[in-house]
């Protein structure tokens, strides 16, 4: 039931990589834990090539916990320095920083630096105390898994149509959860990757609403796109970098796998 030393040296290196994916997908805005949990899970299952994930392999719950730890310390980076929301949790915190009339952004850093602070440190000692916490509880949460899927299956979606339901009342919005589901089936049967797709569903809308303000400042210039130094080198790291790299990880793969 413990954690020991070859648990922690099998999960080093997907915890490491787990946690650099999730402060990364934290930082961006709106997307959250949940999303990056699941790319760190679905991103380790494929780096690794073990098909034991979800069967047993320690790896299967190191990267999304360690992707879930990293996000929520990534999120708080565009509330304090931008006063933008990185997750539902700094949305909620920079509308009581509002009511006490502390607005996030660069001149917090200069103004409050006590909350700025006071945040970190409050990150590292939460994460100190889920850890004293969490060890004595876990006999406790392993048991949760003796759960039957009769009847965990059933409730997860009672709650899921109710939480769909209650957002504009409408019949229609059942019928689509339903919908997607039998679709989101499909693709995991077909081994699509379900992380870039949820991460589009999230951040599709916003992205667009950014890009139709971008045009209308330019006047439908698209060379704005390309003005930002940011922008430049990511778009450089993208075309350049990440291509030739995928191709050699997945070369030593398949040689791997032949040997």
């Amino acid at each position: 039931m413990m954690f020991n030393m070859k648990e922690a040296a099998m999960s080093t290196g997907a915890t490491l990589r787990a946690s650099f994916i999730g402060f990364f997908v934290g930082v961006l805005p709106g997307a959250g834990a949940t999303i990056a949990s699941a790319i760190a899970y679905m991103a380790e299952k494929k780096i690794s090539g073990s098909d034991q994930f979800g069967k047993g392999d320690i790896r299967g719950v190191a990267a999304p916990e360690a992707a879930n730890n990293a996000s929520a310390c990534g999120s708080f980076i565009p509330m304090l320095t931008l006063g933008i929301p990185g997750s539902g949790t700094t949305a909620v915190m920079v509308g009581a920083l509002t009511l006490y009339n502390i607005t996030p952004g660069p001149a917090m850093f200069v103004e409050q630096q006590d909350i700025v602070w006071g945040l970190i440190a409050a990150l590292l000692i939460g994460n100190v105390m889920l850890l004293i916490m969490n060890i004595p509880m876990i006999n406790v949460f392993a048991r949760m898994l003796t759960i039957p899927l009769w009847f965990l299956v059933p409730a997860i979606a009672t709650i899921s149509a109710v939480g769909v339901y209650s957002v504009h009342s409408t019949t229609f919005d059942l019928l689509l959860m339903v919908g997607l589901g039998i679709f989101g089936y499909i693709l995991r049967k077909m081994d699509f990757p379900m992380s870039p797709l949820i991460l589009g569903f999230v951040l599709g809308e916003m992205l667009e609403q950014n890009l139709r303000r971008a045009l209308s400042i330019s006047n439908g210039n698209l060379v704005i796109l390309l003005e930002s130094p940011i922008c430049k080198v990511v778009l450089a790291i993208a075309l350049l970098l990440v291509p030739p790299i995928w191709k050699r990880w997945r070369r030593h793969r398949l040689k791997l796998a032949e040997e």
